[in-house]
C-alpha cells in the first residue's frame, strides 16, 4: 500500500515512532488500529442505544434499594 502524507504529517509521525522506538509503520498501523476499534466501539454503543428502552430502564431501576451510599462512597 503505498501512502501519500502532508510533509508535516510524517514529519510529525516519525518523531512519534522515534521516540516511541517503533517504525513509521508500526506507528501508523497501530494508529489505524485504534481509529477502527474506536468506529467500532461507537457503531456498537449506537446499536445498543437504539434498542434501548426508556420502561426497561425504569423496571430495572426499581429494583434498585432506595438506601444512602454508605460514606466512602458519597459525592
Amino acid at each position: 500500500m503505498s501512502l501519500r502524507l502532508p510533509e508535516f504529517l510524517h514529519q510529525s509521525a516519525r518523531e512519534i515512532a522515534d521516540r516511541e522506538n517503533i517504525s513509521l509503520n508500526q506507528l501508523i498501523t497501530l494508529a489505524l488500529a485504534e481509529k477502527l476499534a474506536a468506529r467500532g466501539a461507537e457503531d456498537y454503543l449506537e446499536a445498543r442505544a437504539r434498542r434501548a428502552s426508556q420502561a426497561q430502564f425504569l423496571a430495572a431501576m426499581s429494583k434498585v434499594a432506595q438506601v444512602e451510599p454508605p460514606e466512602y462512597d458519597r459525592l
